[in-house]
């Protein structure tokens, strides 16, 4: 979207003369001229965006996907931890870890699973 700010500047500059020309010669008011271009602008920016295919909800629409799963895994794990009905759940993540976390269900207290975490994440939104 950004790549096509200066071609999208440059045909909005253009059709805006052409608008006015057209307007003078038709006798247009104000009003209908500013219609007329505005109408004649998205249609070309539509182009553009079809041209190159980046609409802008192509860059939200992973924002839209993601925060729902987010929640809903960070629901489900919370639950699976601490809120579970079922103590049989609570056994199996206190007595399931690995490596340092021998139980899943307390707090990591040497912070390396959530500072490598959050810098793979990092790493993923940059690269």
């Amino acid at each position: 979207l950004e790549n096509l700010e200066p071609e999208i500047k440059k045909l909005a500059e253009r059709l805006r003369y052409e608008v006015s020309v057209r307007g003078k010669q038709l006798g247009w008011s104000e009003k209908v001229a500013r219609f007329h271009f505005k109408k004649n602008l998205r249609r070309i920016i539509t182009e553009l965006y079809v041209r190159d295919n980046c609409h802008p909800f192509k860059a939200t629409l992973l924002v839209w996907v993601q925060i729902p799963m987010w929640v809903c895994v960070s629901l489900a794990l919370r639950n699976c931890s601490v809120g579970a009905a079922d103590s049989e759940v609570q056994e199996q993540f206190s007595a399931g870890g690995a490596l340092w976390f021998t139980d899943l269900t307390a707090p990591d207290s040497t912070w390396i699973l959530p500072v490598s975490l959050g810098l793979v994440n990092l790493l993923i939104v940059e690269v």
